[in-house]
């Protein structure tokens, strides 16, 4: 008997609504973990294996996430359904095909609706922009990052401590959190202890030997948990792997001289066991990004990163220079201009330093902003507040530093820093830096500097506008400071007041004039004409939008 037609579909529908019934539910942008259990053994787990997962559904789409070694014979995936309301089959694989509880394991589960209420994974991972000027989640919103530099969070801070961090940096604006994923000087010594004067914890064992091949497991498995901090508080981790500049004492960092292989396999490393949160790839750190493995790194991440989310690099100060404390010593990696591997499909986001020196610079940005193929740009390390004894880039400074960077091109965002806290200095007294690094207070004290407060509020003041792709457009200010969509959007800081006039505004929009020290609205209206006056001639930021 021939069924009709309709029957038959409503057949089918029954049998896939009953076998995805049948499913593990998991929430769409939220982390599904599998667990493999190696059947072999191994000298060295970390370097000997190589394990990964395919995720593939029924509508023929297929991602691929690298396993990482979890300890003992224990491997973990990691992966985030982009979808809803599909069923997800996956299937593992290794190098080691004869080893059958790594190889060939298989398992299935649904991807539903996210019913939290964290604002990152409500909107998905991180992309960039189709004009590559900043960055977006996966639902296409605006993200504008608004970060701080507590670099030693990962191999010295505490849970705990980290509770206090998120919950006022949260509170303040910062939504990004730059960490160097582990203690990066070959020469430092100390206590392997967390939350201990002179102390440390470490990642790996032979770090100090010039490798990193005898991985700890519990140093990641108590990153993890700092991690959750962090995210649960809606502020993004930048995973920076190995420093190649100062590092955290000055005491020979490891990243100029590795094995390139070995970073590599570090990098991807972390793309396993952090690639399914929301992240940044920050594969060079404060030098020209041509150290051993940056290179094959972003090729690496490019590859094996399934979402694509964003991968930059932080130069140092000397951009077009050879500093001082550069002279005669190759290793320092002067004259990079801002813009190794500018044409590189894999690089997203270029960071210039402007150093500790008390110096308001805005022409590396500037510069960064013209070059092409366009990438996304940001100061990503100002004069830290503090720094130099107590003495540099203390209380509004920083904030006309942000806004400024801001101003000059640095659409990608802003980032604020405090000497202590980046070291996450135990105590206002702990030793071990010089002068010009440091100043008289532990991290949780410089966590309370004015400056910060100005920085975030940069989040707050620009907090729900669509900042995708703005352009800097002073041409249409006689030269004045501008951000612009035209026709949409119009962002000026004026740092002592005064008047601008803006080319084509619609009559339809709005404005407001926003006291960047409060973040207090003080004058407000429609926009009828095209010359704007500041309230006072204090600073302060006019916005004009479509609502």
């Amino acid at each position: 008997m021939k069924l009709p037609i309709v029957l038959v579909f409503q057949m089918l529908l029954a049998i896939t609504l009953n076998a995805q019934e049948a499913q593990k539910p998991v929430q769409q942008w939220t982390t599904h973990e599998i667990t493999l259990t190696s059947e072999a053994s191994y000298t060295n787990p970390y370097t000997e294996v190589e394990v990964w997962g395919v995720f593939t559904n029924q509508n023929n789409d297929s991602l691929k996430r690298p396993a990482f070694w979890n300890g003992g014979n224990t491997w973990k995936i990691r992966f985030s359904p982009p979808d809803t309301d599909v069923v997800w089959q996956w299937k593992s694989y290794t190098s080691d095909q004869m080893d059958k509880g790594l190889h060939g394991k298989t398992g299935s589960f649904v991807s539903v609706p996210y019913t939290g209420e964290n604002g990152l994974l409500e909107n998905g991972l991180l992309k960039m922009s189709k004009g590559y000027r900043n960055v977006v989640h996966q639902s296409g919103k605006s993200f504008l990052v608004v970060a701080d530099t507590p670099w030693g969070i990962p191999f010295r801070a505490t849970k705990e401590q980290v509770e206090i961090f998120a919950k006022d940096r949260q509170k303040k604006g910062f939504n990004t959190a730059l960490m160097m994923t582990l203690q990066p000087d070959m020469k430092a010594e100390g206590p392997d202890e967390r939350n201990t004067d002179q102390g440390f914890k470490r990642a790996f064992q032979d770090l100090s030997e010039g490798h990193i091949n005898q991985m700890n497991p519990d140093y990641f498995q108590y990153y993890d948990s700092l991690i959750e901090v962090l995210l649960d508080h809606e502020i993004v981790p930048v995973h920076q792997p190995v420093f190649h500049g100062f590092g955290w004492k000055g005491k020979q960092v490891l990243g100029t001289k590795i094995n390139p292989e070995e970073y590599v396999r570090y990098v991807k490393y972390l793309l396993a066991r952090y690639g399914s949160y929301p992240a940044f790839w920050l594969i060079a750190g404060d030098h020209d990004a041509n150290d051993p493995g940056v290179k094959e790194s972003g090729e690496m991440l490019q590859l094996w990163d399934c979402y694509q989310q964003p991968t930059g690099l932080h130069y140092n100060p000397c951009d077009d220079y050879v500093a001082t404390w550069a002279k005669n010593d190759p290793d320092k990696h002067c004259m990079h201009y801002n813009k190794s591997h500018q044409a590189e499909e894999w690089l997203d986001f270029q960071w210039a330093q402007t150093g500790h020196n008390d110096k308001h610079l805005y022409h590396k940005v500037e510069r960064m902003y013209q070059n092409l193929p366009t990438k996304a740009v940001a100061n990503g390390e100002p004069t830290y507040e503090g720094m130099n004894a107590g003495q540099n880039g203390l209380g509004w400074w920083q904030g006309e530093e942000a806004w400024m960077q801001l101003m000059h091109g640095g659409t990608m965002g802003v980032v604020y820093g405090a000497a202590s806290l980046w070291q996450w200095k135990v105590t206002p007294n702990e030793k071990g830096w010089e002068a010009w690094t440091d100043q008289p207070l532990s991290w949780e004290g410089a966590l309370k500097l004015k400056g910060s407060e100005y920085v975030g509020l940069v989040g707050k003041i620009l907090h729900g506008l669509d900042m995708t792709d703005i352009q800097k457009r002073w041409d249409l200010a006689n030269g004045k400071p501008l951000l612009a969509k035209e026709g949409r959007l119009y962002i000026s800081y004026l740092n002592e007041g005064g008047e601008i006039q803006i080319s084509n505004i619609p009559n339809t929009l709005n404005y407001r004039w926003v006291n960047p020290k409060t973040g207090t609205t003080k004058l407000f209206g429609k926009a009828a004409k095209a010359t704007f006056k500041a309230p006072s001639k204090n600073p302060w930021v006019l916005i004009i939008t479509e609502n």
